[in-house]
């Protein structure tokens, strides 16, 4: 399980490897806001093109997760490091982008099925880890331009490269599931490959439990990368503040950036403890209420109480994301077991699809908004708690257990 996580952190650092130099990017190749979200749209976009290939095609469960993840996290790393050498044209490099979210849907949601291989049914725990490692891969890039502060924005994207070449070797290494006893209850496909087809995906939506999840999921996904992919606008006002004469802005902005979205590592972990207590969708609900509220309050704050800014966003850090892998565990429990990867790469392409739309129209709006425009993202939580309430009472979903 180690080597997976830890693969999953390396591997996923190519997700938002743009942000970690947001600034120079922009000014070297004279983008504006909205062309800039788009770069980061283009990878969601990749995301989703790739969830829906290896869903219907079947891949997801014909071969072996292994396999695939390796595959995909070399392409990828080629592909983010493509951009360096000597691209100019915007359009090339946003298609780049485009096939480095097509890789990501080999690594994260494989990465995931991996993990509910070898650990059975009851995966909240693990996959807790697995989320809060691919949270500190999300967060990689800011460090990566915090450490390096007179790196050019070329070598902080080499940086992310080699280390998803780093989770590839180490998920080769590792190589295939041992095969389960019978007392582990494997969530395994069947030896028959199959493709999730109309009538197979009609079923998989059937399930109650696994639709409440999966809707719940998508509430959260409209807030999770927007607030990402806000942030470093977000730790602006902070970095001026409390940055120390002659510190350099931008390093003060990536620390605050990676703090806020790394310390959702230990919301993912200790929620994953938790869950096993009170349930998936209790740890789930208590995220996203927590989160929503951050939504509507966090504007409110004045610029002139740094610290508190600084609290708050590190409190949102831990919440927005403590419920992501409450929801891969939930729905890996509900799904049909002959089509859990399918399923799961499935929701995750719809989930992805929800963030280009919010990225997007957050990026307008704190422009036109400022702090205000975060109020954008409170119906995402409001959605997920709605969706949530089967979830909450276990024994009206027993006809769902697959």
């Amino acid at each position: 399980m180690a080597f997976i996580v830890l693969a999953q952190c390396l591997s996923t650092s190519l997700w938002f490897s743009p942000s970690g130099v947001a600034d120079s990017l922009m000014r070297d190749w004279q983008l504006s806001a909205a062309a800039f979200s788009w770069l980061l749209a283009a990878t969601q976009l990749g995301f989703i093109a790739g969830t829906l290939a290896f869903a219907f095609s079947g891949a997801a469960d014909r071969f072996q997760p292994t396999r695939i993840f390796v595959v995909c996290s070399l392409l990828g790393a080629l592909a983010n490091a493509a951009v360096t050498w000597g691209v100019t044209d915007y359009g090339l490099f946003w298609s780049l982008r485009f096939v480095v979210g097509m890789c990501l849907a080999g690594i994260y949601p494989l990465g995931m099925k991996m993990l509910v291989q070898r650990v059975g049914s009851k995966p909240a725990a693990a996959l807790g880890w697995l989320v809060g490692m691919l949270t500190l891969g999300t967060a990689m890039p800011h460090a990566l331009r915090a450490l390096g502060q007179s790196w050019p924005w070329p070598e902080v994207l080499l940086g992310s490269s080699v280390l998803a070449l780093v989770g590839a070797v180490l998920v080769g290494w590792m190589g295939q599931a041992p095969k389960q006893s019978s007392s582990a209850q494997p969530m395994a496909p069947p030896a028959t490959p199959v493709r999730l087809n109309t009538q197979a995906l009609r079923e998989v939506i059937a399930v109650r439990g696994f639709r409440a999840s999966a809707l719940g999921y998508f509430g959260h996904m409209w807030e999770l990368y927007a607030f990402w992919s806000v942030l470093p606008w977000l730790s602006l006002p902070i970095a001026r503040a409390l940055a120390e004469p002659g510190e350099r802005l931008a390093s003060s902005v990536a620390w605050i950036s990676f703090a806020v979205i790394g310390i959702g590592f230990f919301g993912c972990v200790l929620g994953g403890l938790w869950s096993r207590r009170v349930g998936s969708a209790k740890v789930a609900a208590s995220a996203l209420a927590a989160s929503g509220l951050m939504c509507v309050g966090y504007p409110f704050i004045p610029d002139s109480w740094p610290l508190l800014q600084l609290g708050a966003l590190l409190f949102w850090g831990v919440c927005v994301v403590a419920d992501s892998p409450q929801f891969s565990a939930m729905s890996s429990q509900y799904a049909p077991p002959q089509w859990l990867g399918s399923a799961l790469v499935l929701q995750n392409g719809v989930g992805f699809l929800i963030t280009v739309l919010s990225i997007l129209l957050l990026g307008w709006a704190v422009q036109h908004w400022g702090s205000m425009a975060l109020w954008l993202l409170a119906p995402g939580p409001a959605l997920g708690l709605w969706a949530l309430r089967p979830l909450l009472k276990p024994s009206s979903l027993k006809e769902s257990l697959p």
